[in-house]
């Protein structure tokens, strides 16, 4: 397993913890956690610190966003584990200082949405994220995905007020 996909996975086993249970676990706890899991890698520990982190300090937001993608779906009727993915895939898209291409993200999150999650999961996870993914994505760089170029589209003429005066 790639490195960090490993720091991921244990980022999202500690949102697990998180979400799961009320009482909030003490900051060399999690550390504990991570490092024991991620042993002799300090930069992949390091991320995974850092994707908890961040995951809990734009919660809020993270949690508005999905809201208003996941349609006719609420967050507490996920799977925990849907919802955890969920979460940490959209802070990386949304919120991480130098996050990874588009791409490799979702697919990071359906991995882990295949392994932690259902039969379902994957799909479901996939089409939230990328519904997600597009409210990041410029509209340039949403046309150079589909193959498109701004000069391949039309320009939009601005419409002349109408007169009542006949021209001669």
């Amino acid at each position: 397993m790639f490195r960090r996909s490993r720091a991921r996975e244990v980022a999202l086993q500690l949102l697990f913890q998180l979400d799961q249970n009320r009482k909030p676990m003490p900051d060399l706890a999690v550390k504990a956690f991570a490092t024991e899991r991620i042993p002799r890698d300090p930069k992949s520990a390091a991320f995974c610190l850092e994707l908890f982190a961040g995951v809990k300090a734009h919660r809020d937001a993270i949690d508005a966003v999905l809201t208003a993608t996941a349609e006719n779906w609420r967050l507490t009727r996920m799977l925990p584990s849907d919802r955890n993915v969920l979460r940490l895939c959209a802070y990386e898209l949304l919120h991480a200082p130098s996050p990874e291409p588009v791409p490799v993200l979702i697919n990071e999150a359906v991995e882990l949405a295949r392994r932690f999650g259902t039969a379902d999961s994957p799909a479901f996870v996939n089409g939230i994220l990328d519904r997600v993914a597009k409210m990041r994505t410029p509209p340039e760089a949403r046309n150079a995905e589909l193959g498109t170029r701004k000069e391949d589209t039309p320009p939009v003429e601005p419409q002349q007020p109408a007169t009542n005066t006949p021209s001669t």
